[in-house]
């Protein structure tokens, strides 16, 4: 995102047009990481506006709106000041637009409506620390809305109605105490609800027949199961969901909302459990399910979406989503987002099949060469196959290179193929990147996560992150003697633990957000997390019971392990990882006075929305791995507005 610093790009460029080590031009960080020119083009739902986000005048995003006939100039009408618009949509008359902003990365997410005029911005919300969530919309209702707020209780969400023109907040539904999502029929009806069993940490579907009926259990998924309900059919009489029982990974589909018997299936792969959906916009039915092993593909379930799909899959250079539909379903906006290279949006006409490219969220790459994201599958010890990706430097030869390896946060997240800033970034400065999907990745069946149960630290999950940087190392890629580990959140866990617990593997390390000890962790997340507390625990472990586990799996009381330099980079307000977790393994580091470099942002969370931080995170971060490492690094430029401290 931009900044006010004087251009980096200048020097950078000019000591490189001709790199005497083979590597391509130097990428400036504020190409990479800087504001997208434009990004989350939208279409209002009659069809009449295109909308996207696009940095204000100060360089914070906001966003803008342009009728779609290009009739007249594109205008803003938004006016954030400060952290950026980072998500939005339209309500369902086309009249205005919605949105969350959080303050200080505190995600207390407040929901706001702004009308086409730009008028000032309505707090829909306005409570104070409480978070929106679940927030749900409907052609039929066109004035209200639905958001779950934590605004009784802040361990749960129940669900408010609030009506957009006169701002009127009442409670819809309320949460009995173990609710974490809900579901609406076609008549904009609360009539589902997903839970999580204090107990037992199963997943539980509930439904109701009507607003007033009691609630029954229709489905559960005990712990180590997989599924969730997705939308009701039109009729009301079946509930669409993934489910894992009876399978590895999950299947697509329909459950009778009376019995909770299975009455089709719809999709399943072997692989890869389910992915992204396509809906129809007001026909409650499923089009399309996507699923992704190494690479996303589309299975067509509605055969009147195909030739749509196949017109849009031949026109894009690399994966495709729908992201905007009009509801009469006759123009769409769809995203192309190829490995090595920025995302297009274009405008698509069903009738005739015509697509217009709308934008490039960064024109300014196409400057640049890019590396090309390798999908790769790699050997555990214990024989378990590991899908990851694999992102070498152009230029040079792929033998004995510093490697990165970057580890995913989640850590019941996953790494996908497709264009990472992070990865071309590091393979730009010379580095190859390797990104694994440990054991407990979501996404490759019920097995493949819970291998990860129990297994944090010293155990299967941090082997595979391991054995993975052998494999790279037995193929010749990457220099023993220069390898670093780099992550966020349980990324940043994974980062402490491998400098802690395989010193002689890593020449230096990465954390950004990542707690150090479990035991603190697990008593300091949100109040929120409550309902979900006990699969947490069967995941990770009875820490705050079991002293002698925390002992094991928490870095902190491994520091003095550590031979290598590490950074700590940290947001002062992260409410799920708090700043304590950073405070105490620098502290116990610098007591046995080892390598550690602590940047803290005082406005930020988890993670660094503000450009000016991010872009300054990065720049730090690459001196640090060109120092330890050898990599190429772009002159430093002071940023204009960034808050970082080195503590």
């Amino acid at each position: 995102m931009s900044s006010h610093a004087a251009d980096p790009a200048s020097d950078a460029n000019s000591a490189t047009e001709a790199a005497e080590d083979g590597l391509p031009r130097l990428i400036p960080r504020e190409v990479l990481f800087g504001n997208p020119t434009r990004a989350q083009a939208r279409l209002s739902p009659e069809g009449r506006y295109l909308s996207w986000l696009a940095p204000s005048a100060e360089g914070v995003l906001n966003v803008w709106m342009q009728p779609a006939d290009r009739s007249e100039e594109a205008r803003q009408i938004t006016d954030d000041q400060k952290r950026g618009i980072r998500n939005y949509g339209w309500t369902e008359d086309g009249s205005r637009i919605l949105y969350v902003q959080d303050e200080g990365g505190d995600e207390n997410w407040h929901l706001y409506a702004v009308a086409l005029d730009g008028s000032e911005a309505r707090d829909l919300t306005p409570f104070e620390g409480v978070r929106a969530q679940n927030l749900m919309t409907d052609p039929e209702h066109p004035n209200e809305v639905l958001v779950g707020l934590n605004k009784r209780e802040p361990s749960v969400f129940d669900m408010y109605r609030v009506q957009l023109d006169s701002g009127k907040v009442a409670l819809d539904t309320e949460n009995p105490g173990d609710v974490v999502s809900w579901l609406t029929d076609a008549e904009f009806r609360i009539r589902a609800a997903e839970a999580s069993d204090p107990e037992t940490g199963d997943d539980i579907i509930r439904v109701r027949d009507t607003v007033g009926q009691p609630w029954r259990e229709l489905l559960r998924f005990p712990f180590g199961e997989n599924g969730g309900a997705l939308a009701f059919n039109e009729e009301g009489d079946q509930l669409y969901v993934t489910s894992s029982l009876g399978s590895d990974t999950t299947r697509l589909v329909a459950i009778d909302a009376k019995t909770g018997e299975v009455s089709s299936e719809l999709a399943k792969d072997s692989k890869a459990d389910v992915g992204s959906v396509i809906m129809h916009p007001t026909e409650h039915r499923i089009q399309a399910v996507e699923f992704d092993y190494l690479k996303p593909e589309w299975t067509v379930i509605d055969p009147s979406i195909a030739d749509d799909l196949a017109y849009l899959e031949e026109t894009a250079q690399g994966t495709v989503a729908i992201v905007s539909r009009t509801l009469a379903d006759d123009r769409w906006v769809f995203i192309d987002q190829p490995d090595d290279g920025p995302a297009t949006y274009y405008l698509y006409d069903c009738e005739p099949r015509k697509a217009e490219r709308l934008f490039v969220t960064r024109p300014e790459l196409a400057e640049y060469d890019l590396a090309k994201m390798q999908p790769i599958e790699i050997q555990a010890r214990d024989g378990l196959t590991l899908p990851s990706y694999l992102t070498l430097p152009l230029g040079v030869e792929p033998k004995q290179l510093p490697l990165v390896l970057l580890v995913h946060g989640g850590p019941w997240a996953r790494d996908e193929w497709g264009y990472s800033a992070q990865a071309q970034w590091l393979a730009n400065r010379g580095y190859a990147v390797l990104q694994v999907n440990f054991r407990g990745s979501t996404g490759f069946g019920k097995a493949f996560l819970n291998a990860g149960n129990e297994e944090w630290g010293v155990g299967a999950m941090q082997h595979d992150l391991t054995d993975a940087v052998r494999w790279a190392i037995e193929q010749g890629i990457a220099d023993p003697e220069r390898v670093c580990i780099y992550g966020g959140s349980y990324g940043g866990y994974a980062t402490l633990a491998g400098l802690a617990f395989t010193p002689e593997l890593y020449a230096c390390g990465v954390d950004i957000v990542g707690p150090s000890n479990i035991e603190t962790l697990f008593q300091s997340v949100p109040p929120y997390w409550a309902p979900m507390k006990k699969q947490l625990v069967k995941r990770v472990g009875d820490v705050e019971n079991d002293p002698a586990l925390n002992r094991r799996i928490s870095p902190l009381f491994h520091a003095e392990k550590i031979e290598s330099p590490l950074m700590v980079l940290q947001g002062a307000n992260d409410p799920r990882v708090k700043i304590a977790e950073a405070d105490q393994i620098v502290s116990a580091m610098r007591e046995k006075e080892l390598r550690v470099t602590y940047i803290v942002f005082p406005d930020e969370g988890h993670g660094f929305a503000r450009p000016e931080n991010r872009l300054d995170a990065n720049a730090r971060i690459e001196q640090f791995l060109a120092e330890q490492l050898g990599g190429r690094a772009e002159p430093v430029t002071p940023i204009e507005g960034s808050t970082a401290e080195a503590r």
